[in-house]
């Protein structure tokens, strides 16, 4: 065999007539999926196909169509929790969008690697809390009388606890809970994603006399665009299921908060108070419907899911 032909073999990684042996990596990639699979069925699927069945129907199981529907829409409590919920959110997504987006370009940007580093590490230290602890640290910080900042609730007028948890503060003290705990995480996910950006994209905006500020809104922002939207649609979905927060903030309060603050308050009270779990069931539903339509706009408006074209 001279040494063309020797060479010629050790190139060629299959002979000509045979067939590739299969490594089993499609098995391997169905056995790691399926326990998400199964933790998805049962947690996920099973629950809320049940909640759809309970909230067509009534305590005896007779199916009623939209009569759950219709009874607890019609409930005074219904309109208030859910706009509560809507005004909440509007404060909570724009906060979290601008801030956490601003953040992340000025750490890319004006910050050194290992300074960043830090910052996003001192960040992400809030979301290591739990709900309940950050509300708790947040009573805390609110009461003027044991409060480290007392001097800023006082020249604002808050001399009294009871003051600061009035019903009309209840939206902004839940988005700074919310913002304190859940944005730091976030600033360390678009710091990622405007990493991902080319520097050769950012110099060519520089050679055309981009400053960073036009940069930044020209540039990195629309190409972590994808980025933002999947951020807005998780935290849309985690703000519609507020209650914790304000069910502490309720037993703080000592009654001025109401019980029924927000829809997932008003379907846990027709659970587990009036014993109406086809009501519940109800509520949970339309809940999931403002959810899924938020994230189909929000999908459809940004081709979130578009696959780049090569």
């Amino acid at each position: 065999m001279t040494l063309l032909e020797t060479e010629r073999v050790a190139v060629s990684p299959v002979r000509r007539g045979t067939t590739p042996r299969r490594t089993g990596g499609g098995r391997a990639g169905y056995f790691f999926v399926a326990g998400y699979a199964l933790l998805l069925l049962a947690f996920g699927v099973f629950p809320t196909g049940y909640a759809f069945y309970l909230s067509l129907t009534n305590d005896r199981g007779q199916f009623t169509g939209l009569n759950q529907f219709t009874k607890v829409i019609q409930d005074y409590r219904f309109a208030p929790a859910f706009t509560h919920m809507l005004i909440y959110l509007v404060m909570w997504l724009v906060t979290l969008v601008v801030l956490v987006v601003l953040t992340a370009v000025v750490l890319r940007s004006r910050v050194r690697p290992g300074t960043s580093a830090l910052f996003r590490f001192l960040y992400y230290i809030p979301g290591a809390l739990a709900g309940v602890a950050s509300v708790l640290v947040w009573l805390f910080m609110l009461d003027p009388d044991v409060s480290p900042v007392s001097w800023l609730l006082t020249a604002l007028g808050f001399k009294a606890f009871a003051a600061v948890l009035a019903p009309g503060n209840l939206p902004l003290i839940l988005m700074l809970i919310a913002f304190w705990t859940g944005a730091g995480g976030w600033m360390v996910v678009m710091y990622g994603a405007l990493n991902n950006i080319p520097d050769e994209v950012l110099e060519a905006a520089r050679v055309d006399g981009a400053g960073p500020w036009r940069t930044a809104w020209h540039v990195q922002i629309p190409m972590i665009r994808q980025w933002i939207v999947y951020m807005a649609i998780m935290a849309f979905a985690t703000g519609t299921q507020l209650f914790v927060e304000p069910q502490l903030l309720q037993t703080a309060s000592l009654g001025r908060v109401s019980p029924t603050w927000s829809p997932n308050q008003l379907a846990y009270v027709y659970a587990f108070q009036q014993g109406d779990f086809n009501g519940a069931a109800a509520i949970s539903v339309v809940l999931l419907a403002v959810g899924l339509l938020a994230a189909g706009l929000l999908v459809a408006r940004s081709n979130l899911f578009k696959l780049d074209e090569k």
